[in-house]
C-alpha cells in the first residue's frame, strides 16, 4: 500500500460555514493532512470543541483567534486557551497585547504568534487605514516588538519571510498565510507565494485554505501540495 504523504508544517484553514462542514472536510482529507487552523468563522459556533476533537484524533491545532483587547482580558483569554492543548494561538502584534499573552500562557507548551500585517493588505490599503509605512517596514517593526515581548513567533506574508528569518533566532516561528500552489487563484490575498517559495524564504509553517478546501478533490489537492514540498531542503530543526 502506498504511504500517505503529509507534512505537519502545512495547516489547512477550516474557514467553512459550519462545524459540521469542517468535520466532513477533515474526514475527506483523512491522513493526507496532519494540521488544521480554526479561525473566527467557527469560533462562536463550536470551534473550540472542534479543536478538542482534532487533538483527540492526533491532529495539530492552530487557534487563529487574533486576540486584541486590554491587557487583563488578553492575559485571561490566553490562559483559557492554554488549557485546550492546541499548538498555536494568534494575538495582534501590539506590544502590550503580546506581553499580556505571554503572561497568560504561563508555563504551557502553547506557542503564541503575533499577527503583523494581514496578507490581504497592500500599500494602498495600509495608507487608507492611516499607515504611512510600507508593509515590510511595518512587519519588521512588529517582529522586533514580538521578540522584545518574548513571543514564540509571528504571522506574516511569504514576501516578508526572508527578512524576518534573517533577523530572528532559528527557534522563532514564521507562519505564512497567503500561500497559493502554482496556478491557484489569489482570491482576496495580495502578498502571496507558492508553498516551496515560502519555505525556502524561511517560513516554518504554512496556512493553506481554499486551494485545498474548495478543490473538487481536497485530499488530492493536499497530496499535490505535500508532494511539491516533499524532500525540499528547507526543514529546520
Amino acid at each position: 500500500m502506498e504511504k500517505t504523504m503529509t507534512d505537519e508544517r502545512v495547516f489547512v484553514a477550516l474557514d467553512l460555514p459550519s462545524v459540521e462542514e469542517a468535520r466532513v472536510m477533515v474526514e475527506r482529507l483523512g491522513e493526507s493532512v496532519a494540521s488544521y487552523k480554526i479561525g473566527l468563522q467557527l469560533l462562536p459556533i463550536g470551534g473550540v470543541e472542534l479543536g478538542r476533537e482534532l487533538r483527540a484524533m492526533g491532529k495539530n491545532v492552530f487557534l487563529d483567534f487574533k486576540f486584541h483587547d486590554i491587557d487583563a482580558t488578553v492575559e485571561k483569554a490566553t490562559a483559557s486557551v492554554a488549557g485546550l492543548d492546541a499548538q498555536l494561538l494568534t494575538v495582534h502584534a501590539r506590544p502590550d497585547v503580546m506581553r499580556a499573552a505571554v503572561r497568560g500562557k504561563g508555563s504551557s507548551s502553547l506557542k503564541i504568534l503575533g499577527v503583523t500585517v494581514l496578507t490581504s493588505l497592500d500599500k494602498k490599503a495600509l495608507e487608507d487605514i492611516g499607515y504611512n509605512d510600507n508593509a515590510e517596514n511595518l512587519v519588521m517593526r512588529r517582529v522586533r516588538q514580538a521578540l522584545d515581548a518574548g513571543m514564540d513567533g509571528v504571522v506574516a506574508s511569504p514576501l516578508e519571510a526572508a527578512s524576518i528569518r534573517a533577523a530572528v533566532p532559528d527557534s522563532f516561528l514564521v507562519v505564512t498565510p497567503g500561500v497559493r500552489p502554482t496556478g491557484a487563484a489569489a482570491g482576496d490575498q495580495k502578498r502571496i507565494a507558492t508553498p516551496s517559495a515560502a519555505l525556502k524564504s524561511g517560513a516554518t509553517h504554512l496556512v493553506i485554505g481554499r486551494p485545498i478546501t474548495q478543490a473538487d478533490d481536497p485530499a488530492a489537492a493536499a497530496r499535490a501540495i505535500m508532494a511539491e514540498i516533499d524532500g525540499a531542503d528547507f526543514r529546520r530543526s
